[in-house]
């Protein structure tokens, strides 16, 4: 008799943990998500997540990951439609209940844990700046943006605005706000 395959068994029991994090998260909120929790609605034992995950924190980004695509920006030749694109995807994303209340959360739980902080640094808004600098270099090779730019630091003009409008809950995050914060991100970086 063939013995199981191990392997499988623990890829299953991940996509089982993955999934029962997110509805957790979902359904109570970060705040009530428990690993215990996580545990029981994955059925198995909280040591099998102590051994893949440090934290619950940990193991939320891991979720969060497992539903994110590659990500690449649209380059159709008119950085201004594509930056409006992005930016209107991403208030959408950041004026989302769930969405945002895991995200606040998990931004609270990184000033505590400097190993969760430094995963979603490199593992989460890394890429997202990778890309989206690598985006502004193309606009830049196409003559749309100054040629002495700092794109590291244009891409915190881009997206600093939408994070202090987010955290600080000043004004809305709507469409009309991406619009507008597109426009005179263009005029800032051309």
């Amino acid at each position: 008799m063939k013995s199981p395959d191990s392997r499988r068994r623990s890829d299953r029991a991940r996509t089982a943990i993955l999934d029962a994090a997110t509805a957790a998260v979902a359904e109570l909120g970060y705040g009530k998500t428990t690993i215990e929790g996580i545990a029981a609605r994955a059925g198995v034992g909280k040591q099998t997540i102590y051994r893949w995950w440090p934290s619950k924190g940990a193991v939320i980004l891991d979720a969060l990951l497992a539903e994110q695509n590659e990500i690449e920006l649209p380059d159709t030749g008119d950085f201004t439609a594509d930056l409006r694109k992005v930016l209107r995807a991403t208030v959408e994303e950041f004026a989302d209940a769930n969405t945002s209340a895991t995200l606040r959360a998990l931004m609270i739980d990184m000033q505590h844990e400097p190993a969760l902080s430094e995963s979603v640094l490199e593992r989460m808004l890394g890429p997202q700046l990778a890309a989206t600098k690598r985006r502004l270099e193309s606009a830049q090779q196409a003559g749309q943006l100054s040629a002495d730019l700092d794109l590291d630091v244009a891409v915190e003009i881009i997206f600093g605005p939408i994070y202090h409008r987010w955290l600080l809950q000043t004004n809305p995050l709507d469409r009309a706000y991406a619009d507008s914060l597109t426009h005179l991100a263009v005029r800032a970086l051309s």
